[in-house]
């Protein structure tokens, strides 16, 4: 759906213009994960937003989950506009506010736990006062959409030694090419659409993403091999447009962020629920699981690291410090 669309769509459902949705006290909330939350970290975060907050205000909240409002970068533009109120997205967040690129790096956060303290804390914070300048999105909470990891048809893999000769399928975004390069491998940018099809003809042999995702694209069907390097942890952006949220009074502001800060911690729990839960049922669905040491975990983030974040520093310009504050950041939570 081009943005174009999402403003027909909108308001083909009498979705107002932004000016009237603070006169009426309305928030609208799209993202492009299932509505069921049982299948769905952004599906169970909405729902459970909607519910706090419209038992602690008089605001009511619509959900449109997903998709139907357009894919993440349509999402974020239609919240910037005003065409919606609120979103929940990932690595789109990144095309507006380039600063939040860097929690992309690979082999960065070394489990869940260091990543929420980082984000929870004092860098996390900087970060979404700087996006809120550079984008009029305030950012009220950190879900996550799940460490990445490889799968392959041909073999295990252990260490970066094995990614060699091999071709994997990654989104179309410079870090990901960067950073399968740097591991010694060919990247194929390939739309996702036609992943299931590259897989099954072997136009590429592997594929990197979130253990729930793996899983409920029945990868296991094309792909006998997964090795858990978790390379990038997936941040999930709880985002409103912040004309919006400063229209509000102090109260409902405060019951918005309190419902998003739980919003995040709901989603971040679907989710590790769901790759735990996963490596199993893939497991019992036939795939051979590789965990790597530590010492091969090392191995990945000192040749994937240097390349992306050589990258990242032309990319970024002026911005290229947040990679430093994010190191540091990282280095504190890890003690």
């Amino acid at each position: 759906m081009s943005h174009t669309s999402l403003r027909t769509a909108l308001a083909a459902s009498a979705i107002l213009t932004f000016s009237t949705l603070a006169q009426a006290q309305t928030i609208r909330l799209a993202h492009v994960d299932p509505a069921e939350w049982t299948q769905s970290k952004k599906g169970a975060a909405s729902q459970i937003f909607k519910n706090l907050v419209e038992a602690e205000t008089d605001l009511k909240v619509d959900l449109f989950p997903a998709g139907s409002m357009g894919n993440e970068t349509e999402l974020v533009q239609g919240a910037q506009d005003g065409l919606i109120t609120m979103t929940m997205v990932s690595g789109a967040f990144s095309k507006v506010c380039k600063a939040a690129s860097v929690t992309d790096i690979p082999y960065m956060f070394s489990s869940a736990p260091v990543a929420w303290k980082v984000l929870d804390g004092s860098f996390g914070q900087e970060l979404a006062a700087h996006c809120l300048k550079e984008t009029g999105l305030r950012t009220l909470a950190y879900g996550e959409t799940g460490f990445r990891s490889f799968t392959n048809s041909k073999h295990p893999i252990a260490s970066p030694a094995d990614m060699k000769g091999l071709k994997f399928r990654v989104q179309t975004i410079p870090l990901y090419l960067e950073m399968v390069k740097g591991l010694g491998a060919e990247p194929q940018g390939i739309a996702w659409a036609e992943v299931p099809t590259a897989l099954a003809t072997r136009v590429v042999d592997g594929q990197e993403n979130p253990v729930s995702v793996i899983y409920g694209n029945k990868f296991w069907e094309f792909q006998k091999y997964m090795t858990l390097d978790r390379h990038v942890y997936g941040v999930d952006f709880i985002l409103i447009n912040d004309e919006f949220f400063s229209s509000l009074s102090a109260d409902d502001q405060a019951a918005i962020q309190r419902a998003a800060t739980i919003a995040g911690t709901v989603g971040r729990a679907i989710q590790q629920f769901g790759s735990a839960e996963g490596v199993s049922k893939l497991i019992n669905e036939g795939m051979e699981v590789t965990q790597p040491t530590a010492k091969q975990l090392d191995e990945f983030k000192q040749l994937a690291q240097p390349s992306v974040k050589t990258y990242l520093r032309k990319a970024l310009g002026n911005d290229a410090k947040w990679i430093d504050k994010l190191d540091a950041a990282v280095a504190e939570a890890s003690k």
